[in-house]
This record gives C-alpha cells, sequence and structure tokens, in this order.
C-alpha cells in the first residue's frame, strides 16, 4: 500500500507528468499535491463540480454503473480524473504535457497507483 505522497510522486514519473492531486470531492479540497504548471486549488474546486456533474448525469439517466475515468483533452494538456472505486467521495487527478505524454500509459498508471493508494 502507499502513501497519496508515494502514489503522488509514482504518477510523476510518467512522460510528460505535470502535476497531480488527491482531491476530496465532498468539500473540493486537496488531500495531496505534487508538480506545477496548474493551479491545482482551483482545479480541485472545478474538477470537483466536473465530478458531481457526471454522476448526476448518470443517476439521471439511470445507469447503473461507476466512473473509471474523465479525460479532458486540451490544446496542450490532457487532463484524468479518475475516481477511487475503494475510498468514494476521492479522486486522482492528473494534468499532462500532450505532446510529451502517452494517453494510453497515463491512464493505466493512473489506474495502477489507485488500487494501490491507502489512506
Amino acid at each position: 500500500m502507499a502513501t497519496i505522497k508515494q502514489t503522488l510522486d509514482e504518477l510523476m514519473t510518467v512522460d510528460g507528468a505535470m502535476c497531480a492531486s488527491v482531491v476530496d470531492s465532498n468539500n473540493g479540497m486537496m488531500l495531496g499535491s505534487v508538480g506545477s504548471g496548474v493551479d491545482l486549488e482551483m482545479a480541485a474546486a472545478g474538477n470537483t463540480e466536473v465530478v458531481r456533474a457526471k454522476l448526476k448525469t448518470m443517476r439521471s439517466l439511470g445507469l447503473n454503473d461507476v466512473i473509471e475515468d474523465i479525460l479532458i483533452t486540451l490544446g496542450r494538456q490532457y487532463h484524468i480524473i479518475r475516481p477511487m472505486s475503494r475510498k468514494e467521495g476521492v479522486f486522482i487527478y492528473f494534468v499532462l504535457d500532450k505532446s510529451k505524454a502517452n494517453l494510453a500509459l497515463a491512464r493505466r498508471k493512473a489506474a495502477e497507483v489507485e488500487k494501490d493508494l491507502s489512506f
């Protein structure tokens, strides 16, 4: 099992990694963060709203499923939001430089570290 810091440090080994955080979506607060390039405090609050909106939409549609991850593709960055399967209300937020990152490998790494993260 890995701590939040170990988990975030592991994410930062991915090519193109810019920053990462673990966020409590119950209050939009970061539980830990590493890296730079994005205002992580603002991103934590904003992405909390993204997760809440998607969950609300899924309920409205009667979808009996879970979010594996949410991908936001910008002109120069990938933003991966990965809700934790073992800790409801907590998600990993991972930002990558689009020109340097391999999206498939980054998503895979986010899934791997999420499984090992303990609180």
